[in-house]
This record gives C-alpha cells, structure tokens and sequence, in this order.
C-alpha cells in the first residue's frame, strides 16, 4: 500500500499485481467465464474478454485508489469523484429512518463510503472481518480515515447498525456475494436464481430506514468516479417481493457498466434444493 500510495503509475502497478494473480488462481477467471455463460448468453468471446479485462482493470483501480485514500480530503475530494442524484438521499435524510445504501462490488465500493464521509457527512459499512488479522486492523484504518464506521459481522452487529439508523445516519451494505441456503433466499438475477441475503429487505422494513442503491463508478470521460444514488426501493413488507425489487435494480445497474463488476465471485454458487451445482 506504501508503495502504491507514492508510485506515480500507481495504476498500471496495480494491475501488473492482478495479472500475477490471475495467473495464480486461474480458477478465479474460470468462474468468471461460466458466469457470462450463465448471465450474459448472448455476449461474444470477445466481449467476454473485454468485460473481464475491465474486471481486472477496475479491482486494480479499487486498491490503487485505495492506496492513496491518506492523501484525500474535503479540498480536493472534488477532483476524483462527482454526485450523481444526491437528491434521492437527502430526501431519505428528511424523513429521518435513517438509510439503507444498497451497493455492491460494482465500480469502487471502497471509494464511494469514503468519499462520501467527506462530501456530505460520516456512515456506517457493514463488512466481513477478513481472515488475516492483520489485514483486517490495516483495512479497518483505511476505512476510517475519512470518519466512517465499520461494523463487522458477527454475534452483535445489528446493535450498531440499529444504532446508526436509530440516529437517522446511513448504512453501507454490499448485497452481491452469494450466501448459504440457511441464511438466504432465492432470487432471480440475470435469469438464474441466486441465493442472497433476506436479512436487508427485513431490516428495511422492521426499521423504515429508506432503501437507495448507490455505486461509485468510473467515468473514463471525465476521469474521476460518479457516485450515483438511484431513486428510493419502495419497501412493502413482501421480503421476497422487496428482496427480488432491490436486486432487480442491482442487475440494471450490472448491465449498464457490466466491465465494473466482480464477475470473478461464483455468484449461483448455492443453489435451490435437488438443483445441480452450475460450476
């Protein structure tokens, strides 16, 4: 990260680390692949390759930015990333039920709570405590830095994360990644049902917390991030029903820059009773 932060091709550096891992876990593009089989059918191999270079290239970006977050602040914020539709939460704001970020790793999920600590006001990120202890403190400091609070997963997240809505502040939760038959329910998503967590849709409703989803993504034109807030989910009680709304909203988001999503993550991975495995 030292490096990176100070390298002046940060960038190409990054993702000369990503080719060396590619090439280290190649089950990790075979995944991506059987996932455009799965989700994109009617895409090309050439398209195919286009979109996981962008794969590539945007996780790249996501440390290399991630490198130089000590050097951000509210002066010149501006210069890396814009709003897009920042009246989406602040009318969330006014109802005062706190709000539900529904983001994904789509674009820089690490940039967009970061940024928006400094062009608005400090948030709350649900994340899972790496592995590594040691990457998760170095982790942990990067992400704070800009005045965000984590909330790790575990035994007893959901008494700060109620807290943080309690007080009418705004809460970021990756929704994307595949989780257990135990802990989820199915979805549809590109066609296929996908196994996601149900417990977003029923903290939505049991709090009234407003539901917005938001993704920071690259803007090759302007070079610099768009953190764009979609208009509010409506949230009717239905988990199913609201589960299936907000994920509808993620694949439209998925679809529209498709080279900004982790395609490598084996999203149908869980699968519905007597279904057999996709990969």
């Amino acid at each position: 990260m030292a490096t990176l932060r100070r390298a002046p091709f940060r960038l190409a550096l990054s993702r000369a680390a990503f080719r060396l891992f590619d090439a280290a876990a190649p089950r990790l593009r075979q995944a991506a692949q059987r996932n455009f089989e799965l989700a994109l059918p009617e895409s090309s191999p050439q398209q195919r390759a286009a979109i996981l270079e962008g794969c590539w290239q945007n996780l790249a970006r996501v440390i290399a930015d991630l490198a130089r977050f000590p050097d951000i602040h509210k002066h010149n914020i501006h210069q890396f990333i814009r709003y897009d539709g920042f009246e989406h939460f602040e009318a969330a704001k006014r109802r005062g039920r706190g709000v539900l970020f529904a983001t994904a790793h789509l674009g820089n999920w690490e940039f967009s709570a970061f940024a928006h600590a400094l062009m608005a006001e400090p948030m709350a990120v649900v994340v899972r405590p790496l592995d590594n202890p040691i990457l998760d403190d170095l982790s942990t400091v990067y992400r704070t830095l800009s005045g965000n609070s984590v909330i790790g997963r575990g035994k007893d997240f959901l008494r700060p994360l109620l807290s943080a809505l309690h007080h009418n502040q705004a809460v970021g939760i990756l929704i994307d990644q595949n989780v257990t038959a135990d802990r989820g329910i199915f979805v549809d998503f590109f066609g296929h049902p996908a196994c996601v967590d149900s417990g977003f849709a029923r903290l939505a409703a049991r709090t009234g917390a407003a539901v917005i989803p938001g993704y920071a993504l690259w803007s090759e034109q302007e070079s610099r991030y768009v953190l764009t807030f979609e208009p509010e989910v409506e949230i009717t009680g239905d988990i199913q029903a609201d589960t299936q709304a907000i994920h509808a909203r993620l694949e439209a988001a998925i679809r529209r820059t498709p080279h900004q999503w982790m395609w490598i993550h084996r999203r149908w991975k869980t699968r519905p009773p007597g279904q057999p495995s996709l990969y």
